[in-house]
């Protein structure tokens, strides 16, 4: 049978970044504004290694390369995931990404970002920016350019266990408070609309506004298809929380013990909440690892919330 992959994220410092990671999670963070665990990631701006066994000190760009058994010759030059724990410790710039095309003409060949979050902790009556109000592109463009803001950006409540899709062309953004889960396409091209006017090191950030508006989606998916309220009770279970063209994302609440058959080209699992075991190797909140390809039975066992991935 294939050894688990477990892997030892990297971690992002961010102008808006907390410290949740170090006390929340027990990961050793590089400092007080940790805004990012890049959790599985074979991007070139965060390449995670394997931390023991065969493979251990290997990173996982390499992996893809050297070993494509391990993912079932899974299709593409690159790992086709990036998995994220992010703490919104403040709000995040509004932001929208490209889709594939338009990356891969305007941002050097880059893959675009489709992603999707898991809402693993909120405050009481939090919101996030999903989508916008303009009704066509002369709107968006008028109300971009002139900073009408409050007209522009629609927010929407949201809570602990909710999960939202993000598709390329979608304005977004995470407000201050909340920790999420993000499952998306390897890829690190985001183009900020606006940033609350903040500065880094004395300057404002860089703001992408020609590119967003090229790529904003006009008008705005509704409310009900971005976010999806999800009843994830039955335990023991691989829940379905989305399947689109670039990934298939589950929760799994373990109680007591539960098998999982691993039967696609790999399975990426995360700890989100409590402890436990696989087959018979010791999991935390925290842990993040790889089932390879043709790994066959994997036995979970303990009390624990794990959210898995997979390509289609």
């Amino acid at each position: 049978m294939s050894e688990i992959l477990f892997m030892i994220p990297v971690f992002k410092q961010m102008i808006w970044g907390g410290n949740k990671l170090g006390s929340k999670w027990g990961y050793e963070i590089p400092g007080e504004n940790t805004g990012e665990c890049w959790a599985v990631s074979a991007h070139p701006n965060g390449d995670c290694t394997v931390k023991e066994g065969a493979f251990a000190g290997k990173t996982l760009s390499q992996l893809w390369t050297e070993e494509p058994q391990l993912f079932g010759g899974a299709a593409g030059d690159r790992f086709p995931l990036l998995i994220k724990i992010i703490d919104a410790n403040d709000d995040l710039s509004i932001q929208v990404h490209p889709d594939d095309t338009y990356a891969g003409k305007n941002e050097n060949g880059s893959l675009g970002k489709t992603e999707c979050w898991y809402i693993l902790d909120a405050p009481e009556g939090a919101t996030l920016v999903i989508g916008h109000n303009a009704k066509d592109k002369a709107e968006l463009e008028d109300m971009i350019q002139n900073g009408k803001w409050e007209e522009f950006l629609r927010e929407v409540p949201v809570k602990k266990g909710d999960f939202i899709q993000i598709d390329p062309g979608t304005v977004h953004a995470i407000k201050g408070g909340i920790e999420i889960l993000e499952t998306q396409q390897n890829s690190d091209i985001t183009y900020r609309v606006y940033d609350y006017g903040r500065l880094q090191n004395g300057k404002p950030r860089e703001l992408h506004i020609d590119k967003s508006i090229d790529v904003i989606t006009v008008p705005a998916k509704s409310v009900a298809e971005s976010v999806i309220n999800i009843s994830t009770d039955a335990k023991n279970t691989m829940n379905p929380l989305i399947l689109c063209d670039y990934y298939q994302v589950w929760k799994l609440d373990v109680d007591g013990s539960m098998e999982v058959s691993q039967d696609y080209s790999f399975l990426i699992m995360s700890v989100v909440e409590g402890d436990g075991q696989i087959n018979g190797h010791p999991l935390k909140k925290g842990d993040h690892f790889i089932l390879p390809n043709g790994f066959g039975k994997a036995q979970l066992q303990g009390k624990m919330e794990l959210i898995a991935s997979t390509v289609v």
